[in-house]
């Protein structure tokens, strides 16, 4: 056993202790340490009455010797049941505990990680540790029996040493001499250790099993979620996709079935070396106090006695082994929970404040920054290298893989750069408070997601919603008619997954919700990562036109394919290849060569003036 297994095990119920778990502690050590006793208290009293039977003692000494054994037993009966219903009430929802644990550690770490699907193979692993009590029910019990065993050893040491001393010269016979004691205790070691070896190995391919299955269990838990998600149906239907994904659940279901049958058998294989040495120790044992009692150096009752106590040691160091052997298999689990409760540390944490600005104007700077997601030698930004003035709408346009998204990332800090800094107001953003400085940045990713909460709780992101400036932001998000038609107002559910009365509204009204959070949140930057994709042309001419009226005088930066919807913006960046390659105004890059005049010449077949109506900027209405 290493140091680091007992660690990564400490650390481990530590955080448990944290969430109120101490007093389980407490339980588990008595109820070790009486667990460990009783079975000796009703051994010396069942020796000690057989040798006042075969003394011919009074019936008056029998039955206070049967009575103090049914009485100390019933005592710690009552007392272990006390205990135990305070240790197993907690167990009921270890797993549960466990999984709100690692659910909180996921809100915590890094943003990076939550794409990395190693991270998700190791939450799997740790998951199917024990599925009944979790991680950390496994290696509480796993205590329990350390502390029961190591218990139990000393007591059958104590009670045994006499049996043991009981010796005449070798010369008087082999059976009788300490030869004989010391032959018996080597061989019992042997027993023990080989028990102890195939614990070790089969748990470790125990081990392996599970990391085997927790990859094809990430695989169903992907699927599970096309499967519960109506928007995926739709695509699987028109598309007939059905037999395929059917086909791949099969396949991983197929491939964890197998790993959990390797996993059972090992541990059946196990269990038949454990029990074979139990029941060859046992027949050594009880062999071994016989003939010492017919040799006339032990009373009848010392054979009941010896010979149980020395059996429960045998046991005892059997199951300690057993214990120690599983600690060790059991830390290469606690491991993962430790490194996977550190991930959130890599970020740096700066201390600094937010300067506080009244007209919301920052100074944003690029400064040759690279970057490369983990794992990946492809750098996505490349050198770049850029400033603006925030406070006024900026629009990003390129194609597909040029640096888009990841630009807004790395500006929102979901990850830090490889190379170079990112400087707001002259001050690399990593030496900022991140809380303070995620503050700053309202942002609609083209990903968004609406809660089964409260229409109210989803735009303010609380459950104390202002209603006022809910219905606002619902307002300047082109939602002004949805709350007259809901049947709870603000209260009512998006979606029908927590009460029937909910309402499952289409796509682009979720996406007008997502812009009206966005807006309640009243941060000076406003980012829209293709904010009108689900929106109908109406639509999205209604919001490019109110534009405005929903930022006001906050920054906008708006990431888009549709360069016609990119004209009201006083400055586009183009980007390729995780570069800048052109920049200024719609009017000053329709006329340069270049990616920019490409892409709206490319597009431009698809639009044409609508002279019905006088939209501002000249703007363009999409034919369909």
């Amino acid at each position: 056993m290493k140091r680091s297994d007992w660690r990564s095990q400490w650390m481990l119920v530590k955080d448990y202790c944290r969430m109120g778990y101490r007093r389980v502690l407490v339980y588990m050590a008595v109820l070790g340490v009486l667990e460990g006793l009783r079975p000796y208290i009703s051994m010396i009293l069942m020796g000690a009455l057989l040798d006042a039977v075969y003394a011919g003692k009074g019936m008056e000494q029998l039955l206070m010797l049967t009575a103090a054994a049914l009485g100390t037993e019933g005592v710690m009966a009552l007392i272990n049941g006390f205990l135990y219903k305070g240790f197993n009430k907690k167990l009921e929802y270890m797993y549960e505990q466990q999984n709100a644990l690692l659910a909180s550690r996921c809100l915590d770490m890094d943003y990076e990680y939550l794409e990395d699907p190693r991270i998700h193979e190791a939450l799997h692993s740790m998951k199917n540790a024990n599925t009944n009590q979790g991680l950390m029910g496994w290696v509480l019990n796993n205590w329990f029996k350390m502390i029961r065993a190591m218990t139990a050893i000393f007591a059958a040491v104590i009670i045994v040493i006499p049996m043991f001393v009981k010796n005449t010269p070798v010369t008087d016979g082999i059976l009788t001499s300490w030869v004989s004691s010391l032959a018996l205790v080597t061989i019992i070691a042997a027993m023990i250790g080989l028990s102890y070896h195939m614990d070790l190995r089969y748990g470790i391919g125990i081990k392996e099993c599970n990391e085997r299955r927790a990859s094809h269990e990430s695989v169903l838990e992907y699927y599970m979620g096309i499967f519960s998600g109506c928007e995926r149906q739709k695509d699987l239907r028109i598309y007939g996709q059905r037999e395929q994904i059917l086909a791949s659940t099969d396949k991983a279901i197929d491939h964890a079935q197998e790993e959990i049958d390797c996993a059972a058998g090992l541990a059946v294989r196990g269990e038949v070396i454990r029990r074979t040495v139990s029941g060859l120790t046992g027949l050594l044992v009880y062999a071994f106090s016989g003939m010492r009692a017919w040799l006339g150096l032990i009373s009848v009752g010392n054979v009941v006695t010896y010979a149980a106590s020395i059996l429960r040691m045998s046991t005892a160091v059997a199951e300690l082994m057993s214990a120690l052997a599983r600690t060790k298999n059991h830390s290469r689990y606690c491991q993962d929970y430790v490194e996977f409760s550190q991930l959130g540390k890599k970020k740096y944490e700066g201390t600094l404040p937010v300067e506080k600005r009244r007209d919301n104007r920052f100074s944003v700077e690029f400064d040759h920054v690279s970057f490369r997601y983990p794992g990946t030698e492809e750098y996505v930004i490349r050198d770049l290298s850029l400033k603006f003035v925030i406070g006024e709408r900026m629009a990003i346009v390129g194609k597909n893989g040029s640096g888009k998204t990841t630009f807004i990332k790395l500006l929102c800090r979901l990850y830090d750069v490889t190379e170079g800094a990112i400087k707001v107001n002259g001050i690399d953003i990593r030496k900022y408070d991140y809380e303070e400085y995620c503050r700053l940045f309202s942002v609609v990713f083209q990903d968004f997601r609406m809660f089964s909460f409260a229409l109210g709780e989803n735009i303010a992101c609380s459950d104390a919603p202002d209603a006022d400036r809910v219905r606002d932001a619902l307002n300047r998000a082109g939602l002004e008619g949805v709350l007259g038609r809901l049947p709870q107002g603000l209260g009512t559910y998006v979606g029908k997954e927590f009460d029937e009365q909910g309402v499952s509204f289409s796509g682009g009204e979720k996406q007008k919700m997502a812009i009206a959070r966005a807006i309640y949140k009243d941060a000076p930057f406003v980012i829209m990562d293709e904010p009108t994709a689900a929106l109908d042309p109406v639509s999205e001419y209604e919001v490019y036109a109110g534009f405005d009226k929903m930022v006001g005088n906050k920054t906008a930066i708006y990431i888009s394919h549709r360069l016609a919807s990119c004209r009201f913006c006083q400055d586009i960046l183009v980007f390729d290849k995780g570069q800048v390659v052109q920049r200024g105004s719609h009017e000053e890059l329709e006329v340069q060569p270049g990616l920019y005049r490409q892409l709206w010449q490319a597009q431009a077949q698809y639009y044409t003036r609508n002279f019905s109506a006088p939209l501002a900027n000249d703007s363009f209405s999409m034919l369909y």
